[in-house]
């Protein structure tokens, strides 16, 4: 099965374009203020408005109200929301959209049952994003964490947290996950894409799927 691709913290037309031509399946829109990827309502209107068909746009919240993604879901054309926080399922089923429950796993007592509970808990998402930074702390550190301690679930996985052009190969070889999800690892500096290292990530993405 190949492995799908979603760029994210994408802050400009220009990478967007970037990511789409090396062949991501989805580019995401950062609306956590405190994220140096952080983009405004007006920002991500242009970036998704200039997209292509069958590229997914994702839109990314830790921790937000529900007036602040209704602001954005009113603005922003947008495809499927990632949920980055401490959300609970009511919240994140609200917005009649597709979700995805970011997990944060680096120091997560028991990993495999937290793992495990969490997708119980939350069966109506379309995957589950498994970082490498700690519960409840926001993503985007470039860590990675132990990918042989990811258990088996019954849902699609999208993995992310510390992956590199140097790295993703191994990382899918391991877990074999639905997707992965790079953002850190394909940067010049924050928020602005590296054309190399994006060509980079996708060869290595597609050598790990041969």
């Amino acid at each position: 099965m190949r492995t799908r691709v979603k760029i994210c913290g994408i802050t400009r037309i220009a990478d967007a374009q970037l990511a789409i031509d090396a062949g991501a399946d989805a580019i995401g829109l950062v609306f956590y203020e405190k994220s140096p990827r952080f983009v405004s309502e007006a920002q991500a209107a242009e970036i998704s408005k200039a997209l292509p068909a069958f590229v997914s746009r994702v839109a990314l919240f830790k921790d937000a109200d529900e007036q602040a993604v209704n602001s954005v879901l009113a603005k922003v054309e947008i495809d499927l929301i990632q949920f980055h926080g401490s959300e609970t399922v009511e919240f994140c089923e609200q917005f009649k959209l597709p979700y995805i429950k970011a997990l944060g796993l680096k120091g997560a007592e028991h990993d495999a049952e937290f793992l495990i509970s969490s997708v119980e808990n939350f069966k109506s998402a379309k995957a589950m994003l498994l970082d490498g930074h700690a519960p409840g702390e926001a993503g985007g550190t470039g860590e990675s964490f132990d990918w042989s301690s990811i258990a088996a679930v019954d849902k699609p996985i999208v993995l992310a947290g510390g992956l590199t052009p140097e790295n993703v190969k191994q990382a899918i070889e391991v877990v074999h996950p639905f997707a992965v999800d790079v953002s850190s690892g394909v940067e010049s500096v924050p928020g602005i894409k590296d054309k190399d290292k994006v060509t980079a990530f996708m060869q290595q993405v597609h050598a790990a799927s041969l």
